[in-house]
């Protein structure tokens, strides 16, 4: 009966540079109205949606699919499967495709590290078809495994068709998706992301420019993707880190190049002016111990497995309230990792996040009489309680 424990409850108040408790609360102003179909920029470390507007409507993604291309070679590059040395033939079909072009020659061999500069910074439909051969065999293989990885990634609202964002019925994905995508090829991958900041790149002696313009206006923007098609309209998906704090910003269906670069600067600057992010916590840092019944050792380490961050309105560090939620009674054995109560974080009152408070340490079940003795003692303690 034991080990479906009761919980006990520890507050904590976090240490910050705060306001007085006298302080006025910080006002917030409304969302920035966005000329897009759809739009979102969130926090690339905590993912908290800051502003949002069907950000999970299905559009068709144009050449941010190309992201999704892009990730799937470095994925592969990290496996070991592929390497940027390695020379890719350029097919009929690769050569023939339309749309932006890195201009790869049929029957060519092409370095797959030029390629992928080709793909992110050139938008080269022809470079996503070569890689995409390369990688699976077909476009349309290709296609399968970018929509397995989609699946992985949590991409509920995405369907692709090719490696380029051609148009094609049932090509779709959403403004939430791309951010997760986004996002993944940040964090999974960084040793690749500088790429996304080239604002140039010259291929078979045509030197073409990065079509994201926030790269040039603002210095604090280091990536991703532009998009466009007729039925897409002009999309951007970009992200930028100021003072520590990553965001991701996500706009669909803009009238011109220069709209979604100008609706895009106005969600990031939004988010950067009335919204912090606050690391909390760090992994493999003790938060609490417990006492452990029959065990080889009678006291445990309690910690996260991932570093505890909070995006919340600025100025209202000094209001936010953690509580660890453990249980009571704690038996061993328990295994390192083993998830044995809650960290919630609140903001006057309101669920901020919540994670698994876990074990820092593995502790085997005790020898015959000790377990014994804790037995005897955990039943006096129940009817004491």
């Amino acid at each position: 009966m034991f080990n479906k424990a009761s919980k006990f409850f520890c507050t904590l108040f976090f240490a910050f540079s705060v306001l007085s408790a006298g302080a006025a609360t910080s006002l917030i102003p409304a969302e920035p109205q966005i000329a897009a179909k759809a739009y979102l920029v969130i926090d690339a470390d905590t993912g908290k949606v800051i502003a949002a507007r069907n950000e999970n409507t299905r559009f068709a993604p144009a050449s941010l699919t190309k992201m999704m291309t892009a990730y799937i070679l470095e994925y592969e590059l990290s496996k070991g499967n592929v390497g940027e040395e390695d020379l890719v033939l350029v097919s009929e079909k690769a050569w023939r495709t339309q749309g932006s072009r890195m201009f790869i020659r049929e029957g060519t061999q092409v370095r797959l590290g030029d390629l992928m500069k080709g793909i992110v910074i050139q938008s080269g439909n022809d470079a996503s078809v070569a890689a995409a051969e390369h990688i699976a065999g077909s476009e349309a293989a290709f296609a399968d495994l970018m929509n397995q990885h989609a699946r992985l990634l949590g991409m509920k609202n995405t369907n692709f068709l090719n490696a380029t964002g051609l148009p094609g019925e049932g090509h779709i994905s959403s403004a939430f998706d791309l951010a997760v995508l986004a996002k993944a090829i940040i964090q999974d991958f960084p040793e690749h992301y500088g790429m996304y900041s080239e604002k140039y790149f010259t291929y078979n002696k045509i030197r073409q420019p990065n079509r994201n313009k926030l790269l040039w206006r603002d210095k604090t923007v280091d990536g991703l993707k532009t998009g466009y098609t007729d039925a897409a309209g002009y999309c951007l998906v970009a992200s930028a880190k100021r003072d520590g704090m990553r965001l991701i910003s996500v706009v669909l269906g803009t009238k011109d190049e220069e709209a979604r670069a100008r609706e895009s600067q106005k969600l990031l600057s939004y988010a950067f002016r009335y919204y912090r992010t606050h690391k909390l916590y760090e992994n493999d840092v003790v938060l609490n111990t417990a006492k452990v019944w029959s065990g080889t050792r009678d006291q445990l380490r309690m910690g996260v497995t991932e570093s505890l961050s909070v995006t919340i309105p600025r100025g209202q560090a000094d209001k936010l309230q953690a509580t660890m939620d453990i249980d009571r009674v704690i038996t061993a054995p328990i295994a390192k990792g083993q998830e044995l109560g809650k960290v919630r974080v609140t903001l006057e009152g309101e669920l901020v996040t919540e994670v698994p408070l876990v074990s820092m340490d593995a502790i085997p079940e005790a020898g015959l009489l000790k377990r014994i003795w804790h037995a005897i003692l955990l039943f006096f303690t129940s009817l004491i309680g």
